[in-house]
């Protein structure tokens, strides 16, 4: 499935892929948080090459996560802020840190980073909680219900998938 395909889906998760879960986008995100805000820094503190970056910065501007600010007319250079909309990105940046802290750490190996809550100064941990009653919650505590088009669509993609299948373990031609 294409890029351009998956932004497309009724999926949440599908479309947020599709706008921001390219492995360069998301370090540009975390540099972001960290304060990077101009080109050659953000260049510098990813290893992304101009023209990639370029083509990322712009993207990002058009889906409106971050805002231009221009600093120099001539020759006009930019700094760029997350919006509204890019800031609300950071549960999804702080979660991954959390995990590949977790997970993805060699043993013995120090934290590459660590969040500091600024009003207790103490180490972050992120908890997810439920915004009504306030417990704490994980991926066994929360029921999806699928609306009727998300489900409809997964039919209808479960089906053609599983046409394709059972043709080509026939030997038919598939196009």
């Amino acid at each position: 499935m294409r890029k351009t395909e998956i932004e497309q889906l009724t999926c949440s998760v599908a479309r947020t892929i599709g706008a921001v879960g390219e492995r360069w986008t998301l370090l540009l995100l975390r540099e972001f948080f960290l304060g990077s805000r101009r080109f050659e820094v953000l260049q510098a503190h990813t290893g992304i090459s101009s023209r990639a970056l370029s083509d990322r910065l712009q993207r990002l501007q058009k889906l409106g996560i971050i805002i231009p600010i221009t600093y120099q007319q001539r020759p006009a250079r930019h700094e760029y802020r997350l919006s509204d909309k890019g800031l609300e990105l950071y549960p999804i940046i702080v979660s991954m840190t959390y995990w590949g802290d977790r997970w993805m750490k060699a043993k013995g190996e120090p934290h590459p980073a660590r969040l500091v809550h600024k009003d207790c100064g103490h180490v972050f941990k992120p908890v997810l909680t439920c915004g009504t009653c306030g417990e704490a919650t994980g991926a066994r505590d929360v029921r999806v219900k699928i609306g009727p088009k998300m489900k409809a669509e997964r039919i209808n993609m479960r089906n053609k998938f599983f046409a394709t299948v059972s043709r080509k373990k026939r030997g038919d031609v598939v196009t």
